[in-house]
This record gives structure tokens, C-alpha cells and sequence, in this order.
């Protein structure tokens, strides 16, 4: 049961009771070939009001209340027309919709004032959604975006406990109370370990973030924390599935005085030292490794990556942690029966961030031995970040003017979908694909992964 002596604990009632609204209708954005939907005449535009004289606040709520045979639903049809449907189905039967949002009562955003957050670290003048900084659980569940649970009203733990909203992937830092209330700038970040037992009790779990700030958060404090959350990693159901160690990201646009020092290679090596040293202590005592560090540590430092079999099963790979190992584990399979040769002659182009441009580089002299293919690797840095070293992922449109404007780019230019946006082909600093493809004058093929870069290179 609910735990009496929890209530309240790290609940801001005057910040976060004015961020609740009532749900407003879900929009369906896409309707299912050959499903109830579509049977019933659900059309892309109509709004979703309620199931069951329930109105939905979120994806997860839809997905509870259709579980159900019998459904009474109210819809408001794109015309504006008011409509009551009476449902019959089978047990977990999909209604086969989908919606234009997750949150239908509205995004919950932070209230933590990380002097290392991206979002602070960013120029004036681009679109607003650059700008939301979320720290909402439901996302955190549905799509493991990272929050740090200081803004939960005591109806959201209940929520939590009621729904087995669980695993959350959860952003730490640290699990000294003092230290982390410091990092994120509120009093009630150092009630983490209290939430940590919570979830225990409750035989809910959690993935962890760590974002390592050098002089801060490093060393001791970096040591205490991994060993802290180990604590809760033991047992057939731990409360703490895994542990992401990253390094601080830091862009020219950030506040002045914000105490804070780049990653550079003498701190990479050293973390990368006492974090797999970590490493075999909790192998023997949780039979697993526990905590990983994200592929930029050996980046940075330019160490090789660890072996496949280090990442176990990737519990943390959307965090950067093993992502190039499995991309080259990829790469190994669908380049296993590659052609001798071309039939016609073709130069690509393939632009990547800097800091992986050694690691790819092997796979690039791979796909270079077919016959008539000549494919050039393009690593660049961002001047628009002020980074010399920078993932793919934070390339802008700036940068690959910047870089690839005067290069002879041959028949096409292979460019990873990470660089833009998941829902519109635009970049970080609100150029457009658009523009890049007018600016560049050479075709540009968007790749997913593995198997598209070598379908765009050896495909007639």
C-alpha cells in the first residue's frame, strides 16, 4: 500500500499544480488498414473525448481504458460533429489508431536549473520546441526519455504505483543529498535516495543517468554514486536495472560562471579506469557489469571500444552507451556478402561527427575493396556548437555547409536521420533539409543504419 510517510516528498505544489490541465481531445493522426478503426469510420483529424465516460490523459491511459470488451466512446469528428459509439471487441483488442500526441493534458516540464542542461545551452531565436526542457514520467515510460523526479505531485507517485508505470530512466547525477540538490539547483533533488527506496518497495525500477561534471560530480562522488545505486541492484526484481556514465556535453552558448570544465582525453582515461575497475567488482557480486560508459569516453580518449560481449544485453544503448559497437555489429552482418565489383562506377559521400570518424573509418576501407565504388568519410567538427569534437547526432545544417561546401561529394551524399528531426527534416539550427540539398547541389540520401548505407552504396 501507499506508503503515508512518502507523500509529499519532492512535491513543489504551487510550481507543478499550475503545469496540470484537463485533457483535451486526442487528435487521431493515423487510422489503421482493416482495423476496428477503420470499421468503425474513424477518420485522421477526429478527436478521441473520452472511453467509458473516461477522458484520457495520455497515451498510457488510452492504452489502459481499450483493454476492455465492451467500450462507450465519444468523438468529435473533423466536420465538428459530435459522435457516441458503442464498441464491442475482443480482450486487448487494438482500436488500431493513433494520435498526433502522447500527452493529451500537456507536457511536464522541468523545474531544475542544471547549469549542464543542453536546453540552457542553446542561442535565441529558434523554435520553441528547442527550448522545452521535459522532465515528464510518462514520456520517461513510454520512450525512455531521462527525468529526475522532482516534480511529482503525490498523485503521480500513486499513478506510478497503480499503473506499474515501470522501468523509468532516471537522470542522478549523484546520490550524495547535498551534491545533487547543488547540480540541479533545487532542494528537493537530494531526496532521490527516499525515491530510490520507494521504488524498491514497491518492486518498481528504474535506469540511471549519470552525467559526470569534472570537479564536481568525478572521482569520490562519481564512485559513491555507482556504488550507491549497486545497492539496489541485487535481488530477482532490483530497483536499479542498469547505469549510464556519460561526460558532460558543453556548447559555446552556455551561461558564464557555470562552474563547469569540457571532458578532455586525461579525465576520459580516468574515468574509463575507475568505471571498469566498478566494473568487476559488481560482475562478481550482481553477475553483471551494472554501469557502462557511453562510447564518447573512448572517443575522447581514443581508446578502443569494449567487446561486444561487454554491453551484456545494451540495456542503455539509446543513451549512447555501446550504439557504435552494435552499428559495427550491424555493419559485420549486412556487409558479410558484399558485391566484387559495380556494375557502374559510383562516388558517395558519408558525413559523420568527428568524434566517431576513427572508429568508422575501418568499415569505410571495408566498402572501399568493392570494385568501382569509391566512398569518401567526412568527419566534421561543429562550429555552431563550438566543438571540435562532436557526435553525428549534433550536426547542424551550419556545420555541414561549413564542412562540406567546397568538397567534391560525387553522386550522393549519405546523411544519418539522426541529424534531424524524428517528425521533419530539419536540422538543430532550424535549417531545413531543403535548403542543405539546394546549398550542396548534390543528392542527399537520408540512412537509418547499417543496412541502408550499404543498400544506398552497391544499389543500382
Amino acid at each position: 500500500m501507499w506508503d503515508e510517510s512518502f507523500i509529499g516528498i519532492g512535491t513543489d505544489r504551487n510550481a507543478n499544480e499550475s503545469q496540470l490541465r484537463q485533457p483535451t481531445p486526442a487528435e487521431i493522426q493515423f487510422v489503421e488498414k482493416d482495423s476496428i478503426g477503420e470499421e468503425i469510420g474513424f477518420e485522421v483529424g477526429d478527436k478521441l473525448i473520452s472511453i467509458n465516460g473516461i477522458r484520457p490523459r495520455d497515451l498510457i491511459d488510452y492504452q489502459f481504458l481499450i483493454v476492455n470488451e465492451e467500450l462507450h466512446v465519444e468523438v468529435i469528428s473533423l466536420a465538428g460533429e459530435f459522435h457516441e459509439i458503442e464498441i464491442e471487441k475482443d480482450l486487448d483488442e487494438s482500436l488500431g489508431i493513433a494520435f498526433t500526441e502522447s500527452l493529451f493534458d500537456g507536457l511536464r516540464q522541468c523545474n531544475n536549473q542544471c547549469p549542464f542542461c543542453f536546453i540552457d545551452q542553446q542561442p535565441p531565436g529558434k523554435r520553441e520546441t528547442l527550448y522545452l526542457k521535459d522532465d515528464d514520467y510518462r514520456l520517461s515510460f513510454l520512450y525512455g526519455s531521462y527525468l529526475t523526479l522532482t516534480n511529482l505531485l503525490d498523485s503521480d507517485w500513486q499513478r506510478i504505483e497503480d499503473q506499474r508505470l515501470s522501468p523509468l530512466y532516471v537522470s542522478v547525477h549523484a546520490t550524495d543529498s547535498l551534491l545533487r540538490a547543488r547540480l540541479l539547483k533545487n532542494p528537493r533533488a537530494g531526496l532521490f535516495m527516499e525515491q530510490l527506496s520507494w521504488f524498491d518497495k514497491r518492486n518498481l525500477q528504474i535506469h540511471a543517468q549519470i552525467v559526470v561534471c569534472p570537479g564536481l560530480n568525478d572521482g569520490e562522488a562519481l564512485e559513491k554514486t555507482l556504488s550507491d545505486l549497486a545497492m539496489f541492484a541485487i535481488g530477482d526484481w532490483p530497483a536499479v536495472l542498469s547505469a549510464a556514465v556519460v561526460p558532460v556535453g558543453l556548447t559555446r552558448f552556455r551561461p558564464s560562471g557555470d562552474e563547469l570544465t569540457p571532458v578532455d582525453r586525461c579525465c576520459a582515461l580516468k574515468v574509463i579506469k575507475q568505471v571498469e575497475k566498478l566494473q568487476s567488482v559488481f560482475n562478481s557480486q550482481l553477475g553483471t557489469r551494472f554501469a557502462w560508459l557511453s562510447d564518447e569516453w573512448y572517443l575522447i580518449a581514443g581508446e578502443d571500444l569494449p567487446p561486444r560481449a561487454s554491453y551484456e544485453d545494451y540495456p542503455q544503448q539509446e543513451n549512447g552507451v555501446g550504439s557504435i559497437r552494435s552499428f559495427l555489429e550491424d555493419l559485420e552482418q549486412v556487409t558479410a556478402n558484399l558485391p566484387k565489383s559495380l556494375e557502374k562506377p559510383k562516388k558517395c559521400s558519408w558525413v559523420v561527427g568527428s568524434l566517431v570518424l576513427e572508429a568508422l573509418a575501418p568499415v569505410c576501407s571495408r566498402l572501399n575493396e568493392i570494385s568501382g565504388l569509391q566512398l569518401n568519410l567526412h568527419g566534421l567538427p561543429s562550429s555552431y556548437w563550438g566543438q571540435k569534437q562532436v557526435v553525428t547526432g549534433l550536426l547542424t545544417g551550419a556545420d555541414l555547409l561549413e564542412g562540406l561546401g567546397e568538397q567534391d561529394l560525387g553522386d550522393q551524399l549519405l546523411l544519418p536521420s539522426i541529424t534531424l528531426r524524428q517528425d521533419e527534416a530539419i536540422f538543430l539550427d532550424d535549417m531545413t533539409l531543403d535548403n542543405l540539398r539546394t546549398s550542396l547541389r548534390v543528392p542527399i540520401r537520408i540512412v537509418n543504419g547499417a543496412a541502408d548505407i550499404v543498400a544506398a552504396l552497391i544499389e543500382e
